[in-house]
């Protein structure tokens, strides 16, 4: 049995889904299952559904005509009779987002956006599957909330695995060529919701754990992991293999090519991820297990941008110690800061975190209480493992460093 994984960009129009046919001719597509993400950037899409829901109403029927005519248009280019039930399929899909929106009473944001965003992978799923039965490659459509159950910490659950083995291992035919949604659970009253952004990688590690998968293999716009992300460094190199400890701490320090929490189901079974070219199939690409370190061992650079960087001293020069830290972990839980990097003195603290839920204004004030704070917005967090000076000098060239922190194998520096 294998999972493969594909993302938005490998089925982003009509010629990526023919491409994604093309890798299952390749590779075969016997015993395999499918986890497949939204179509492109169908995902800001449904977010921006969300958000015009709570800000400006009038504006929900354009922003969900846009995504219509978005997947229209690759319908049309996959199926030559508009007849097909597939067109109808696809609008009922849509009609629901509508339905809930005009009856939907709750005013959370984060379970009104997990009802409404995941049905980016609803539709993609369904278009896919209705292609690859139209050319003969026969398949079977699965609901992913069916067999992924989780809490209802919408937009950031836990998995309940006891559950979620219990479904998979009923109801999955390994046998057949299955395709179902990536991101996506649902919780005991059957709501659906999402493992967080870029999820798809951990429903597939999800899924190849609960059926003792051979291997997932993660179908990308990049020929593997490199060493550092192209967007932002040049000269990249690619790495043949990485251990499963090695990526765990480049997915910790936000290396965005695997997902954090992806590994840990893999490696706790020994299951082998492959990260590899959707554009070329037979390149062996980055191969993730067991074993040691990274091959070949260069620095590997990470960078997480638009960070906050909070430096908290006491107010009456008293020690910060194991109270006071404390006191503040459970206020950056409690306002869903991640914190990324922390390093402290006698009397002061500094912490950079992402405020990626938007709610740095309501902690500032709080802190602010009990201990004098300067703080960053906009700063970025370098992270180099098996950094060389070279590396740290190409990184400090023109720019303010505001801290640096060294272990053995890491660096980080959060500059300006």
């Amino acid at each position: 049995m294998r999972v493969f994984k594909f993302g938005g960009a490998s089925v982003k129009d009509a010629e990526a889904v023919k491409n994604l046919v093309s890798v299952l001719k390749e590779t075969g597509h016997e015993n395999t299952i499918l986890v497949v993400s939204a179509m492109g950037k169908t995902t800001n899409a449904m977010e921006a559904i969300v958000n015009a829901y709570f800000d400006d109403k009038e504006q929900i029927k354009s922003n969900i005509q846009e995504s219509i005519d978005y997947h229209n248009s690759i319908l049309i280019n996959l199926f030559d009779n508009e007849q097909h039930p597939i067109f109808e399929k696809v609008k009922a899909l849509f009609d629901e987002v509508l339905g809930f929106l005009a009856w939907n009473k709750s005013p959370k944001y984060n379970f009104v956006y997990d009802q409404v965003v995941g049905y980016g992978e609803l539709i993609s799923t369904t278009i896919i599957s209705a292609y690859l039965n139209e050319i003969g490659i026969e398949n079977n459509w699965l609901d992913v909330r069916d067999f992924i159950k989780t809490d209802n910490s919408y937009r950031d659950v836990s998995v309940n695995w006891e559950k979620t083995q219990q479904k998979v291992s009923a109801g999955i035919d390994q046998k057949k060529l299955n395709i179902t949604q990536g991101f996506l659970g649902s919780d005991d009253n059957n709501f659906t919701t999402t493992l967080g952004r870029e999820g798809s990688d951990y429903s597939a590690a999800i899924l190849a754990y609960c059926l003792n998968a051979n291997s997932v293999t993660i179908w990308k716009d990049v020929p593997g992991v490199l060493n550092a992300d192209p967007r932002y460094f040049k000269e990249t190199q690619l790495l043949n293999n990485i251990s499963y400890r090695e990526a765990i701490e480049l997915a910790f320090y936000g290396a965005s090519v695997i997902h954090p929490k992806t590994l840990q189901p893999l490696q706790q079974k020994e299951i082998p991820l492959h990260v590899k070219s959707f554009m070329n199939p037979k390149n062996p690409g980055t191969t993730v297990g067991k074993g040691v370190g990274i091959e070949p061992e260069v620095p590997c650079f990470i960078v997480k941008k638009d960070q906050v960087l909070m430096k908290l001293s006491s107010l009456d020069f008293s020690f910060i110690v194991e109270d006071s830290i404390s006191e503040l972990f459970k206020l950056f839980h409690e306002y869903k800061m991640k914190v990324d990097l922390i390093q402290n003195s006698a009397i002061s603290f500094s912490v950079c975190v992402d405020n990626r839920f938007g709610r740095l204004n309501e902690l500032l004030p709080l802190l602010k209480g009990r201990f004098k704070v300067v703080h960053y917005e906009g700063v970025s967090l370098y992270t180099i493992r098996h950094f060389t000076d070279k590396a740290i000098d190409s990184l400090q060239n023109g720019r303010q460093v505001l801290l640096e922190q060294r272990g053995t194998e890491t660096v980080q520096l959060v500059v300006k």
